[in-house]
């Protein structure tokens, strides 16, 4: 049985030891401990990779699936002597997985495979909807291209994201023409309670075996709630000699996004 001098000591020593966890470990722990965030380059808290998946708002690469090229590759319409729209149709089959501002490039070769130009640009996928990857007026001089090509320079970036883009209707498509040139106006609506704000359209044109053989982009600042309701204008100084069978119209906005 201990005696009581060294109970004395022990509880000195406990007194000690208490002091210490509660003036230098408490307040060093406190000074020093970075809570798990989503952009610590570690796999902590509830992710399931680094800085992906749990409660961060970026998608893990099991959790998506990658993003589909239509048109194998890339698509151009001549509009004046050297100066060509090119367009590439992503198609994404994710139903709540967003991508915003994934970097491409399209290319133009002329039927020798030679390079002709290239543009880079950014394009944004929506959850569970097409998009328009979209390059206007791209200059090739005097040459002539016979090919076009796609490619996203970079992985795209995957976030959780909602499809908000169902209170939009697309209510009317009136497409004219004449020798020179055609035109388009698309009449969309917003049936929700809450306006839509920098609303990206883009528009393509098909033919009667549905290949695609116009398209152009514009964009409405805002489109006001309870059947608010605006028009979106396009015009091509070309014309398509009544080629025009069908329009697709896409509509996009910035995904709802939420970082932690």
């Amino acid at each position: 049985m201990a005696s009581w001098s060294t109970r004395r000591k022990l509880n000195y020593a406990l007194i000690v030891v208490f002091a210490v966890i509660i003036f230098i470990a408490v307040p060093a722990f406190l000074i020093f401990y970075k809570a798990p965030t989503c952009f610590d380059g570690k796999m902590n808290g509830d992710e399931t990779g680094y800085d992906c998946g749990g409660s961060c708002s970026r998608l893990c690469q099991s959790a998506f699936l990658p993003p589909r090229v239509g048109w194998g590759g890339a698509k151009f319409e001549k509009l004046a002597d050297g100066l060509y729209n090119v367009a590439s149709y992503i198609i994404n089959p994710n139903m709540t997985g967003a991508a915003v501002d994934a970097p491409y490039k399209m290319s133009l070769y002329d039927d020798r495979g030679i390079l002709i130009t290239e543009r880079e640009g950014k394009v944004t996928l929506y959850p569970h909807r097409n998009s328009l990857a979209f390059q206007t007026a791209v200059d090739v001089e005097k040459r002539i291209p016979a090919k076009a090509t796609f490619e996203f320079t970079s992985a795209p970036l995957w976030f959780k994201s909602e499809d908000n883009l169902g209170g939009i209707t697309v209510t009317d498509k009136k497409y004219q023409e004449d020798d020179t040139s055609s035109s388009l106006e698309v009449t969309l609506e917003n049936k929700t309670l809450i306006p839509y704000e920098n609303i990206q359209v883009s528009v393509i044109l098909y033919d009667i075996d549905g290949n695609a053989i116009g398209f152009s982009q514009t964009h409405i600042d805002s489109l006001a709630p309870r059947v608010g309701k605006e028009i979106a204008p396009f015009t091509w100084p070309t014309t398509r000699n009544g080629r025009v069978t069908s329009i697709e119209v896409v509509p996009s906005i910035q995904p709802s996004v939420s970082v932690r």
